[in-house]
């Protein structure tokens, strides 16, 4: 049997060390030669994100008991409480970047969506991340808790993120989806809380596609009606445009406006949009797919640490969601990359039992066959 390194080991030389460290560079500048490098707070919070370490105490302990790893690791010496101040004192914009160049990787190997366009298709969503409103007092989001916000963008393209972001809990949807820049001729999908009409407008000026749903409350008068296929769910197809004074002084661009009955939930959706070629049966499904964002939120809630914190300050906070963020990239990547046909979940849980275990990491998720025994070797046993 050949020599392996540790899993974690394997794991971690999918980070480029060169452009971690230019990274580093540029966020971090020149640090003393005593303080904990970037590379060792990255490898301690990787640890706790794949381990599942409820407190900084864990991790330092998890370590410690690995310390004759270290060289392997590339790490130094693990102090909680030289951890804690790392993470309140290092700008958690580092993993921001980190996350793009992951990102950058995943797009390389991941499968496309199966919609017939070649078009990428993103979701957008944010999901609240509850706190404690005695610990983070400043991050009230109404009188009976805290919380902070998960802003992203999910690439369907993989189903991975390709945009995320940590704001405080009170910061609209909206504003953090103005900051995202998709590429032209790409199709974005989201539901009501992103209902900004001149928002949607700038989008179509840039070229790029949307599908949302309409606000109840929304004056508009039809402009165009289209024959419909009522075997389908969909009862009208229409091109509108909105007649509310506001709507009109912003000159507002007429967008297509589609109905449509899911017989499952037995309920009714309108659905609006800015493309007018694709069938209305497409632009139902595609909006249908945006649920895939709400369950990217619950996976990573149920299988990475993001519910309780390492820190009580906004930096320590941001740094370990957005280093969630990343393990779910380099996950993702791995899978990928090697064609595992193991869910994300079951990597998670071989990648726990094993993380420090010295075995191949390709031979974990793909292990040989059993070695059929002949009846004389039974014998023998």
């Amino acid at each position: 049997m050949g020599h392996h390194n540790t899993v974690f080991s394997q794991i971690l030389k999918l980070v480029p060390r060169h452009e971690f460290s230019s990274l580093s560079m540029k966020h971090d500048g020149v640090r003393r030669r005593d303080a904990m490098s970037r590379w060792t707070q990255f490898v301690d919070m990787a640890s706790a994100q794949l381990t599942g370490r409820s407190s900084l105490r864990d991790v330092e302990l998890t370590l410690e008991r690995q310390s004759n790893l270290r060289y392997h690791l590339g790490t130094g010496s693990v102090k909680r409480t030289t951890l804690a101040r790392t993470n309140k004192q290092l700008s958690a914009g580092f993993y921001q970047a980190l996350f793009s160049k992951l990102y950058s990787r995943c797009q390389s190997y991941s499968p496309r969506h199966y919609f017939r366009f070649k078009k990428k298709l993103f979701s957008l969503d944010a999901s609240l991340i509850n706190v404690s409103l005695k610990v983070f007092p400043h991050r009230d989001y109404n009188r009976k808790k805290a919380a902070y916000k998960l802003h992203v963008g999910l690439d369907h393209d993989g189903l991975i993120p390709a945009f995320a972001a940590v704001t405080a809990g009170k910061v609209g949807d909206q504003m953090q989806a103005k900051l995202m820049s998709f590429p032209k001729d790409s199709v974005v999908v989201f539901d009501k809380g992103y209902a900004d009409y001149s928002w949607h407008n700038q989008l179509t000026e840039k070229g790029i596609f949307w599908v949302t749903r309409i606000r109840s409350n929304a004056k508009y008068r039809v402009l165009e009606r289209r024959k419909v296929n009522h075997s389908r769910g969909i009862t009208s197809d229409q091109t509108i445009e909105y007649t509310a004074k506001i709507s009109r002084d912003k000159n507002l661009n007429p967008v297509r406006r589609i109905g449509f009955y899911d017989e499952e939930s037995d309920k009714h959706y309108v659905f609006i949009t800015n493309h007018f070629e694709w069938s209305a049966n497409t632009i139902s499904q595609i909006y249908k797919q945006r649920w895939q964002v709400e369950l990217f939120f619950k996976w990573v809630k149920q299988n990475l640490k993001i519910k309780s914190f390492l820190g009580n300050k906004d930096n320590a906070v941001m740094t370990q969601i957005m280093m969630a963020m990343c393990t779910y990239l380099i996950l993702a990547f791995i899978k990928f990359q090697s064609k595992f046909k193991q869910s994300l979940q079951q990597m998670v849980r071989l990648i726990q039992t094993n993380l420090f275990a010295k075995r191949s990491l390709i031979e974990l998720f793909n292990p040989p066959p059993p070695v059929r025994r002949s009846p004389q070797m039974s014998l023998l046993v």
